[in-house]
């Protein structure tokens, strides 16, 4: 069975969708499957091996071109191929970390449009050449806004087709009237062309079933799984830890510097605790895009404001070996996002780590967490309230034995539930079961 990962590249900045393609595509090679990482757009990131094809498919730059530019819906393909190059690529994107999603409704409508779309000369390429040089069994979109591609790959190819949902409700959100609509309109019809989605918990599948009005069994939960490398056999001693380093207590955080993410939730937080007469300081990683670069400028200004300068730390876009430090040298993890999260890759990381995880009570984080579950491997708090998520914090703060509890039961979790293997075994029963439906289709 050959299997394709098509995933929408970030262009140098680390995301959780490259991040969890990556370790999928890795895993399943390492159990002796025929699969490849096919970047879109721009090349992928990661902080593990980066196993993704030197090809970029559906190059941004000729994507950007021929919405732009009429003229380059018609350019011959030594042309385009003159713009498709990896290298242009990555040096461009990371140049245009500027761009917001409200800028991108026209070029998100015509993608969703796919073979009826500007970029029609791209779908018809990829669909082409998937059929003439790779001929898959499967082709797996990294998220929902890749669904203008899969009728074609299906007409020409005949692969079963599968989607990940991967947080594409916050970007579709940002989009301005009328692309908004458009958007989701396309968005349920363009459904129909996928055999199943893939989601990372149970609460974002319920969300977009909703959202994409389709059956729930069409969605598929399989939770992500981690490379443990690198990542501890037994769950750290937290007291000797924290005494190691005179008992102030370290907060950690690691999340794109975003709204989103909730950084600004986490100082606001770390404010209040010091205000109660708490010793503890944050220490915060991500990756920053232009963009967002006033959001982290007025997060670091709060933090100057509230007299905790000295106090927040941000390290910036770190590798993998930067972020086994950071959970090697914090306390608790800090996850405060004040919206839904759909993956929460750095949850499951720090529960690996066997770090105690405050994170707030929507999305992903309740699963993750087994809240209400017998023994919790976490802590919740209201989303959108710091004075909640402070009050979480001070509880763990004040009983540690609580958080060495905690710490070992999210340890013991990751590893019984997000094994990168387990991740890649239940997508092969996937990829199974939707091949043999493929090909019993009339």
């Amino acid at each position: 069975m050959k299997i394709v990962q098509i995933t929408a590249g970030a262009g140098g900045r680390l995301c959780g969708s490259c991040l969890h393609d990556n370790t999928l595509v890795r895993a399943l090679r390492q159990r002796g499957r025929d699969a490849i990482l096919l970047p879109a757009y721009v090349p992928t990131t990661t902080d593990e091996e980066n196993v993704a094809e030197p090809t970029v498919v559906m190059g941004g730059i000729n994507v950007f071109l021929q919405q732009s530019l009429p003229l380059f819906r018609h350019t011959p393909r030594w042309l385009d191929r003159l713009f498709d190059q990896p290298a242009l690529l990555r040096w461009l994107s990371s140049r245009t970390g500027d761009t917001r999603p409200a800028d991108l409704g026209p070029l998100t409508v015509s993608s969703l449009r796919g073979e009826q779309g500007h970029q029609r000369k791209e779908v018809e390429r990829l669909a082409r050449w998937l059929a003439r040089e790779v001929r898959p069994d499967v082709v797996h979109l990294s998220n929902a806004l890749l669904l203008g591609l899969a009728r074609r790959i299906r007409e020409t190819t005949g692969a079963a087709i599968v989607a990940n949902l991967s947080g594409e409700d916050l970007f579709i959100d940002q989009l301005p009237e009328p692309d908004r609509t458009a958007v989701f309109e396309l968005l349920v019809e363009r459904a129909a062309d996928v055999d199943r989605f893939v989601a990372l918990n149970t609460a974002y599948a319920e969300r977009m079933a909703g959202m994409l009005a389709c059956e729930r069994d069409r969605i598929v939960v399989i939770p992500h799984g981690i490379d443990p490398s690198g990542f501890p056999a037994e769950p750290p001693n937290l007291a000797d830890r924290r005494a190691a380093r005179g008992d102030r207590y370290v907060l950690g955080f690691l999340a794109r510097a975003c709204r989103e993410k909730g950084l600004d939730q986490a100082i606001l937080a770390v404010a209040q605790l010091v205000e109660q007469g708490h010793d503890v300081e944050l220490l915060a990683a991500g990756a920053t895009v232009p963009a967002e670069a006033a959001y982290l400028a007025g997060c670091l200004a709060l933090a100057a404001e509230r007299g905790i300068a000295e106090r927040v730390r941000w390290l910036g876009q770190i590798d993998r070996a930067g972020k086994l430090q950071l959970f090697d040298a914090i306390d608790v993890f800090l996850m405060p996002t004040p919206v839904p999260e759909a993956k929460g890759i750095p949850v499951i990381e720090a529960l690996a780590a066997g770090v105690p995880v405050v994170a707030s009570a929507a999305g992903a984080f309740p699963e993750l967490l087994g809240s209400g579950s017998g023994q919790p491997a976490g802590l919740t708090h209201r989303p959108g309230d710091p004075a909640d998520l402070a009050r979480t914090v001070a509880a763990l703060l004040s009983d540690p034995a609580g958080a060495q509890s905690l710490a070992t039961a999210g340890h013991g979790r990751a590893r019984e539930r997000h094994r990168a293997e387990q991740m890649a075994a239940a997508h092969e029963q996937l990829y199974e079961r939707v091949r043999v439906e493929a090909v019993s289709q009339p």
